[in-house]
């Protein structure tokens, strides 16, 4: 089963999910507005993606509201802070067991598609 974590507001979460409905594969949308990822599932997209600083989306509004625009957390303090407040993560992020991609990342969603299409 795919997953999809992102915002209703997001361009890209939405194009995401328009992505995989187009190619007939269900998924399973988490708004992060709601909910975020658990501790195990944000350990295994940064694994799958290159490590939490992948995730953490620098440029967000959120980043400049919270004050930390200025500083260098470490992976250690990011995971902190992407637990506690999951709209700090870049999005969407699409995942599929040990496979994760972030952002808009048409050919890694293709990929995940055409594995889920194999299963």
């Amino acid at each position: 089963m795919i997953q999809i974590f992102g915002t209703t507001k997001c361009k890209a979460t939405r194009a995401a999910q328009r992505f995989f409905a187009e190619r007939g594969i269900k998924v399973q949308s988490v708004d992060l507005r709601e909910k975020g990822l658990s501790k195990g599932e944000l350990a295994s997209v940064a694994r799958a993606v290159g490590g939490m600083r992948a995730l953490y989306d620098a440029e967000s509004p959120r980043v400049k509201e919270r004050g930390l625009q200025y500083s260098a957390p470490t992976e250690a303090r990011l995971a902190e802070l992407l637990l506690e407040d999951p709209l700090l993560l870049r999005t969407p992020i699409v995942r599929s067991g040990t496979r994760a991609a972030v952002g808009a990342a048409e050919p890694a969603w293709k990929a995940l598609a055409d594995a889920e299409k194999a299963r």
